[in-house]
């Protein structure tokens, strides 16, 4: 007799008691994989920039490590400064600025893959230098090599602010990849609050950095003053930046000391 010929004693069938088990929909479930993903990439690349808070050393290896050292600081200023210094040498030659720009990133990402080398950071450099060399030679306005540049802040600050918003902070995702928690963050008060103010840090790097330089570039400014002003806006405020993410998510997942049980007097 099968389960749906069971009756009751007035002749009734039975009705099923069990009670169904609660399934997670399937949208829910394939946003956690998603997520997951998303937090395995960004996590991947925190540990190639030496951005792991489970590795113990000190606060300024941690920094330079991150920059690239000194190889990493010369491959993100080197070729704005050959643009810049090329156009006060030889302000008509706007083609010889941009060649030599773009060759300069092109050597950064030749040599490591000669030396065998992520030649990732370089390359996107170079394709970062071309693009903006390629608007310049379009329009023929030196000014015009920052416009790229106003397009990352912009889309970097709204994608990490729009993250902090949702409860989903990209350092979060990063950080629990990092530390083997997985997800399990989001049910952390305290880490969901230090993740969000850290997202809300970021994203105010890349609009200070638009909101100082945009204006500048809409008023006419110099171009080797507006490209003073973004050098120092690149790796001076970055690095600090790094330095207060390292230290506050290692206090996140800092383990709490035991108590030591005192002998009665």
């Amino acid at each position: 007799m099968t389960a749906s010929d069971a009756r009751r004693p007035d002749g009734e069938p039975e009705e099923a008691d069990a009670t169904p088990t609660p399934l997670t929909p399937p949208e829910a479930s394939e946003g956690r994989r998603a997520s997951e993903m998303f937090g395995e990439a960004l996590g991947q690349a925190a540990r190639r920039a030496g951005l792991d808070p489970a590795q113990s050393t000190s606060t300024g290896g941690v920094v330079w490590k991150a920059i690239g050292g000194v190889r990493g600081v010369v491959e993100s200023v080197l070729p704005l400064v050959i643009f810049l210094v090329c156009l006060a040498l030889w302000p008509d030659r706007l083609v010889l600025a941009v060649v030599a720009s773009v060759a300069a990133a092109g050597v950064f990402t030749i040599a490591r893959l000669f030396q065998r080398q992520p030649p990732s950071a370089a390359l996107g450099g170079l394709v970062a230098v071309g693009v903006a060399g390629a608007l310049v030679l379009l329009t023929g306005r030196a000014e015009d090599n920052f416009i790229p540049g106003f397009i990352t802040n912009v889309v970097y600050g709204t994608a990490i602010l729009l993250s902090a918003a949702s409860g989903w902070s990209v350092i979060g995702l990063a950080a629990g990849f990092l530390m083997d928690d997985g997800l399990r963050w989001r049910k952390d008060r305290r880490k969901r609050r230090v993740f969000f103010w850290l997202a809300i840090m970021w994203s105010a790097l890349f609009f200070v950095r638009l909101g100082v330089q945009f204006p500048m570039w809409l008023a006419g400014v110099d171009v080797q003053v507006l490209g003073t002003v973004k050098l120092v806006m690149g790796i001076p405020l970055f690095a600090p930046l790094v330095a207060i993410t390292w230290l506050a998510v290692r206090a996140a997942y800092a383990r709490p000391a035991r108590a030591v049980d005192t002998p009665d007097l």
